[in-house]
């Protein structure tokens, strides 16, 4: 039977990493977590020769909807849902390829899946049970990004700004930015607005604790109640 597992996406790692660290779950083994983290970069499709080629030379649109393994990210999910323990593939953004290895994630009562692109394709959209739309401006997406490329993906700054003017910022106006509308909460800032962080924190925590299930006879959200973790389900868990 398939678990009562809630689902959140939002767009932006920091604002994950926030959510998790504010539950203490960063702090917690891998096994023993109650809210698991995954991200739609790790969902890269395996390019052809000839995209890989286009890819080291800064010419293939990462940004762009197709760039995404979406039937891995289906079957992912649904296995998720089912409290399966899950492999998500590694993906070598320097090589612009996947590893051979993978991360194991096992069963959790909240998942937080983040991804500008999440939104984008309904039939995965309509998984996730409360959508978070991180919303920043171009200048903060642009800083950040090129910190990030060049600093931990080896790439020189007229590459980055090269590749941002040509499919970065037209894929964001034309896919990432219309799904907006399809957020249940939209969080201006970032990483920076903990009020609103906080508010998304104690929902997890009503989540966790049962107290959404209290107050709505039963059920969360139009969804059964999250399953109450037993003592031995770790120890049943592969180590």
């Amino acid at each position: 039977s398939e678990q009562d597992v809630v689902i959140t996406s939002a767009c932006q790692s920091s604002v994950c990493e926030k959510i998790m660290e504010l539950l203490g779950q960063d702090k917690i083994d891998h096994h023993q977590r109650q809210v698991a983290i995954l991200s739609q970069d790790s969902f890269y499709r395996v390019l052809t020769p000839e995209q890989k080629v286009k890819a080291l030379k800064g010419q293939f649109n990462f940004d762009h909807p197709d760039a995404f393994d979406n039937e891995l990210v289906m079957i992912t999910l649904k296995q998720i849902l089912q409290g399966k323990t899950v492999q998500i593939p590694v993906y070598d953004f320097v090589q612009h390829s996947r590893k051979d290895e993978f991360i194991t994630v096992y069963p959790a009562d909240v998942v937080l899946f983040e991804g500008i692109l999440m939104f984008y394709s309904q039939e995965i959209r309509d998984l996730f049970q409360m959508k978070l739309f991180v919303d920043t401006d171009a200048d903060t997406r642009l800083s950040r990004r090129v910190l990030r490329d060049i600093s931990e993906r080896g790439r020189d700054l007229e590459q980055v700004l090269s590749q941002y003017i040509t499919f970065v910022k037209p894929a964001f106006e034309e896919f990432c930015l219309p799904t907006k509308k399809y957020a249940d909460v939209i969080i201006p800032r970032g990483a920076d607005n903990l009020v609103a962080i906080n508010l998304i924190v104690q929902h997890i925590q009503d989540i966790l604790n049962g107290g959404l299930t209290k107050r709505h006879n039963g059920c969360s959200n139009g969804h059964a109640p999250p399953r109450q973790r037993r003592t031995s389900e770790s120890s049943s868990r592969p180590h």
